[in-house]
């Protein structure tokens, strides 16, 4: 019985002596987080997020392999939140520098911690300091680095007496991401009224009822930025009632141009317009342009207190019509017909220009023109007098459908000055050639260079009607023939 007693002590001490033996070695392993260089607080952004976290360690494996972590918002571990690992520095063989990232998704918090982990499973039991010797201290990551726009870009809004109006931040661009906060749901805000922070505002807009100088700041904690911060939007009172006036910057009557005329409203903080009772959904600002005659309204809203005020428009331009179908609908003749177009108009002193594939058809300055040749045209109607304007009509002149082969051989300078060859001469296998009466080329090339109007060789006269000369060589054969000019 001794003997076992004996034999258990012995088997005791030596386990026990073995534990305590490896027991320094266990606990060997430390790691002690130096302070910040000149670092107070982490904050990163699109711009910059780079950060350095120095450290001693002694007795770990070779291999051993060290993170940074952050706690979570509140300032425990955990939950403990990972970085990115940048770079490992190797300082000294007892010393590294991790250099390291923020998550880009980072919940914004004044009270974060930041510790080592080995890929032992080691942490640091102590946290790292910032300059100012805290173990907790701001970490954001700014999603949103720029300033921004509130009340519309206006610096300027209206508050009646005992009403209320809401300033938001703008977005006019939803599609471009950096051109508002808006666009980035985790941002909140900061509102301040004549300089000093409003508590409990934090939302994209502020309900204000009260004058003074109001502007947002995006809300970054302890990492806020004044440089991201909006316009400053001056709030004025306004006496309940106000009254409303719209004036036109070309007058009324108003002389339309392409532009049109500017109508602009007394200044308030929102517009709803509307013409002939029915509101332009698409008109949101103080001024609104047209070249439309009617009745125009416009509701201001002045901050709790409405009014409206109108104008009843009146152009003076013309009123003109033409008796074809317009383009892109046509209008066809067959060969050798014509087509007489005649404009109605009730402008004063007008003057008239008519146009064969936008080429100036000389001599064609009435209200009617006779078509013999098939193209797009256009006439341009000129108000010379008063109100100087104009007006366009375009229409368009085919043929039937197939080949025509009837090639004219009189040019009538009061109706068409133009020479044409039906289409089935216009091709690249075609030779035309055309000659004066005294023997001047003037054409000669394949048809399908041939273009009535370009190629006009139809020269100025005095008494005598020229005659011209043709001749079209082609795989259909040979033609031939001649051309009177005549007035």
């Amino acid at each position: 019985m001794i003997q076992k007693t004996t034999l258990f002590l012995t088997k005791c001490i030596i386990f026990f002596g073995a534990f305590f033996a490896f027991e320094p070695s266990i606990n060997a392993q430390t790691v002690v987080p130096q302070t910040f260089d000149g670092l107070e607080k982490l904050c990163a952004g699109g711009s910059f997020n780079e950060f350095f976290a120095t450290f001693s360690y002694i007795d770990f494996p070779a291999g051993t392999t060290f993170v940074v972590e952050l706690s979570d918002p509140t300032g425990s571990f955990t939950n403990p939140i990972a970085t990115t690992l940048l770079q490992t520095i190797d300082v000294s063989p007892t010393q590294k520098t991790i250099k390291y990232a923020v998550p880009t998704n980072l919940l914004g918090s004044d009270t974060y911690s930041l510790r080592v982990k080995a890929s032992t499973g080691y942490v640091s039991p102590t946290r790292f300091k910032n300059t100012l010797g805290n173990t907790s201290f701001p970490a954001y990551y700014k999603e949103y680095e720029n300033s921004f726009y509130i009340n519309k870009k206006s610096d300027m809004a209206l508050l009646c007496a005992g009403g209320s109006l809401t300033l938001s931040v703008d977005n006019e661009t939803p599609t471009v991401p950096s051109s508002s906060p808006l666009n980035y749901a985790s941002v909140k805000y900061k509102w301040y009224k004549d300089g000093t922070a409003i508590t409990g505002q934090n939302s994209s807009s502020l309900v204000v009822n009260a004058v003074g100088q109001y502007y947002a700041e995006i809300d970054y904690g302890q990492c806020s930025d004044v440089n991201f911060s909006s316009n400053r939007v001056t709030v004025t009172s306004s006496s309940s009632g106000s009254s409303v006036t719209i004036s036109s910057s070309l007058g009324n009557p108003f002389c339309s141009s392409g532009s049109g005329t500017v109508l602009t409203a007394t200044s308030g903080n929102s517009y709803v317009w509307k013409k002939d009772g029915n509101e332009i959904t698409t008109a949101i600002g103080r001024t609104y342009t047209t070249n439309e005659s009617g009745n125009y309204t416009v509701e201001v809203d002045f901050g709790g207190c409405k009014a409206t005020g109108s104008i009843n428009l009146q152009s003076n331009t013309f009123s003109a019509s033409i008796d074809v179908p317009e383009a892109p609908d046509t209008n066809t003749i067959a060969e050798g017909e014509t087509l007489s177009v005649t404009v109605t108009d009730d402008a004063a002193s007008p003057t008239y220009e008519w146009y064969l594939n936008d080429n100036l058809i000389a001599g064609a300055t009435t209200d009617t023109y006779l078509v013999t040749v098939r193209g797009n045209y256009r006439v341009k109607i000129s108000q010379s007098g008063g109100c100087i304007t104009s007006r366009e009509f375009s229409f368009i002149v085919t043929g039937p459908p197939g080949p025509a082969t009837v090639i004219p051989n009189i040019i009538k300078l009061t109706t068409n000055p133009y020479w044409n060859i039906p289409d089935v001469y216009k091709t690249a296998d075609t030779k035309l050639t055309i000659v004066s009466s005294n023997g001047e080329i003037m054409f000669d090339d394949v048809g399908s260079n041939y273009d009535p109007v370009t190629n006009s060789f139809v020269k100025d006269f005095k008494n005598v009607n020229p005659v011209y000369y043709y001749v079209i060589k082609g795989d259909a054969g040979e033609k031939k023939g001649s051309i009177t000019v005549i007035k």
